[in-house]
């Protein structure tokens, strides 16, 4: 059975950081490439950042310079760091392993950055 078990959100103020963590199991992580997505109310669903097996990254424009995406695939972990966070920032964050044609998805973990 394939599990993704987000941890580390919470309420932090604006400019404060979090680290998230994603561990899996039931898959070798490091054959997927995989990703942090976030959902804010009223708000599609949107890729935050993506790291292929062989650990090339991508982010979205919003968080390129304060986010960094990695992975640990001794662990089978992987982790989103989040610096200078703001209010936009506040959502579910998802972790996301993909091989197509196999997606998984973790339950998410709430961040919430307010004063």
């Amino acid at each position: 059975q394939v599990q993704l078990v987000e941890s580390g959100g919470g309420l932090v103020q604006p400019g404060e950081s979090l680290r998230l963590s994603c561990a899996a199991s039931g898959i070798i992580a490091s054959i997927y490439a995989m990703g942090w997505y976030r959902l804010a109310p009223g708000n599609e669903r949107e890729l935050v950042a993506h790291i292929t097996s062989g650990g090339y990254t991508n982010y979205a424009d919003s968080v390129k310079g304060r986010f960094t995406i990695s992975r640990d695939n001794a662990k089978n972990m992987v982790y989103l760091q989040m610096n200078s966070l703001n209010v936009e920032d506040t959502a579910v964050y998802y972790c996301n392993a993909a091989r197509s044609p196999l997606y998984y998805w973790g339950k998410g973990t709430q961040v919430t950055v307010s004063s």
